[in-house]
């Protein structure tokens, strides 16, 4: 029987890059100095041409790692016959002059923690997604690698000779690495390398004091909290789906995707987790960015935006780079940009209610509410009687999604209140006729010999997406129709210990292979709502096993062995267990510590 396969990796960030640090010590991603720009590490997706950012003992070893309690700080233990040490990554973050210090910066602390340890540094980035291996030129006390956009210094304590002639030496005091991108340390490396990762400690649980989580499983929604807040481009505001490209849903499937951009279709539920979690700010920034894409011009929305807002993300094959595990394609942009997909607009609208319904925001002071109100209209009324490649963006298969409509629906309700709180009588008549027709076409998916929701008009698929029917309140929760409806659903498309399939049906590259986490979390959540929850609770904890050793999840999970596929980690697939505990917690109206 094949190995179980999960991601080696825990994740550090600071709201500017990302980075995966694996258990055997390496940097195996790193783009700078965007979110979506080149890998300068990238042994994911090639051990030869992504270069080698690792610290290692000679010969065989024995790998702990573990995140320091409510930080994004990863510590990885190496024990070896000859002794024990401890790297600590981290990329600074805390607030200082203002405003938060968020530097292209990646800080490692090597500390020996017991015998006598010998270890080897080897740094060699690389840029143009591995067409160039950099060369470095030594200075005083660091290493200069140019060739890329901006050079790139790693400073440090380490005898320079060591780290250029890749020779082992002695750890017998801590030691520090400090990489950065296009700017210079102009200060000394322990005090500062220590003062840093001091700060950035307390921001870390600082936040995670100031956020709203409840008691169940409250560890675990702590780590997802933490992974959707790095998953923010603070920049622009962007949350992007994950910080790689190209890892496949399952092995030689050649869907191989790259999810470092910011999808629409999932403004809904990550503004949901963010609001459940109480913060406010990052909610704020998203809504901004979402501002900024909506008022640019007239187009339409498209399925996904680059985290600058970028419309073009053309989708090229890289075919000089081995691919995961081997696996090719590899991919970089994202042709799903031209996709039509119409439940979007709706997402927005339900996304933006909060800032007309909670009185902690004051709508008063928004001078775009009418020229919101219209513009999201104007595109639902456009589009809502058009065919769509819905919410998983078939490539080449258009359809009336009941999803879309049912984002339509939703939206046009929270138009309508909207239009309520300011005032405005006839956006409440576009919005009222809106609802009516969205609803008319829901229905229309409807099969009353199965008692279900089919995923589009004339078609006799089931799709994970129509749980949704249910979590929006389309369907009164308490319904028999509602409950139908769920086991219908869970017939068809539950796999064993709650995960989830999103469809069974052939699509443009044949059938799906490996359940979607994220569609098991809406399962968990609409057991929750109608009022199953000794099931949903089951099916949470069954599903919290798919972690892996750094309790992050991926986008898909393979049924038979539980194996982690997909792009990871998936921000999406935390959203979903953030908004599954919070449905269960309310249901429980109590506090449980697990």
């Amino acid at each position: 029987m094949a190995e179980k396969h999960l991601y080696k990796t825990g994740i550090i960030g600071n709201c500017a890059y990302l980075a995966h640090i694996n258990k055997n010590t390496n940097i195996d991603w790193l783009c700078w100095p965007r979110f979506d720009s080149t890998f300068v590490f990238g042994g994911l997706l090639d051990d030869d041409k992504g270069g080698e950012f690792s610290i290692r003992p000679h010969g065989e070893f024995i790998s702990r790692q573990y995140y320091l309690e409510n930080t994004n700080i990863v510590c990885t233990e190496i024990s070896y016959p000859e002794g024990k040490y401890r790297i600590t990554d981290f990329a600074p973050r805390f607030f200082q002059h203002e405003r938060y210090y968020k530097p292209l910066m990646l800080i490692r602390k090597i500390e020996p923690i017991e015998g006598n340890p010998r270890i080897k540094v080897k740094c060699r980035p690389v840029c143009d997604y591995g067409a160039k291996k950099l060369n470095g030129s030594r200075g005083s006390n660091h290493i200069e690698y140019e060739g890329c956009a901006e050079s790139m210094r790693l400073t440090t304590n380490i005898s320079l000779s060591y780290i250029e002639d890749e020779r082992y030496f002695a750890l017998n005091e801590p030691k520090y690495l400090i990489l950065t991108y296009g700017h210079e340390l102009d200060a000394p490396i322990i005090s500062t390398a220590e003062r840093f990762l001091t700060e950035t400690v307390k921001y870390w649980r600082l936040w995670i004091k100031h956020s709203n989580i409840a008691g169940f499983y409250q560890h675990i929604v702590i780590r997802s909290a933490l992974v959707l807040k790095i998953h923010q481009y603070e920049d622009t505001g962007a949350i992007i789906a994950a910080s790689t490209t190209s890892l496949p849903e399952s092995p030689g499937s050649t869907r191989n995707w790259d999810y470092r951009y910011c999808w629409m279709r999932d403004t809904y539920y990550v503004i949901t987790a963010l609001n459940h979690i109480g913060h406010f700010e990052e909610m704020e920034k998203y809504f901004n960015y979402v501002t900024d894409i909506s008022f640019r011009d007239d187009e339409r929305y498209q399925p996904l935006f680059g985290i600058a807002g970028e419309r073009k993300l053309t989708e090229r094959i890289l075919t000089d780079i081995k691919g995961y595990l081997g696996n090719q394609p590899v991919r970089v942009g994202n042709q799903a940009y031209e996709h039509i997909q119409n439940d979007i607009y709706g997402q927005v609208l339900v996304s933006m209610l909060p800032l007309y319904t909670d009185h902690r925001f004051i709508f008063r002071e928004r001078q775009d509410s009418s020229q919101w109100l219209d513009y999201l209209l104007g595109k639902i009324e456009r589009t809502i009687d058009e065919k769509d490649a819905g919410i998983w963006e078939f490539r080449n298969i258009a359809n009336t999604h009941c999803y879309t409509n049912l984002f339509q629906w939703a939206g046009a309700n929270a138009a309508l209140k909207m239009a309520k709180t300011i005032g405005n009588k006839e956006y409440e008549e576009r919005a009222t006729l809106l609802i009516n027709k969205a609803a008319k076409h829901i229905e229309d998916c409807y099969d009353p010999v199965r008692k279900v929701y089919n995923h589009a008009v004339g078609s006799e698929h089931l799709d994970a997406s129509t749980l949704q029917l249910i979590l929006m309140n389309y369907l009164d929760p308490d319904s028999q129709r509602a409950k139908d409806h769920l086991i219908a659903l869970e017939n068809e498309l539950k796999a064993e210990n709650g995960l989830f399939y999103r469809y069974k049906h052939t699509d443009d590259f044949g059938k799906p292979k490996t359940t979607f986490l994220i569609c098991a979390f809406w399962y968990v959540e609409a057991l929750a709502c109608v009022g199953r929850l000794d099931d949903a609770i089951r099916e949470f904890e069954s599903l919290i096993q798919y972690a892996n050793h750094m309790l992050l999840f991926s986008e898909d999970v393979d049924e038979k062995d539980g194996s982690q596929w997909g792009n990871f980690p998936q921000a999406y697939s935390h959203v979903g267990l953030m908004n599954a505990a919070h449905r269960i917690a309310i249901k429980l109206d109590r506090p449980v510590f697990l």
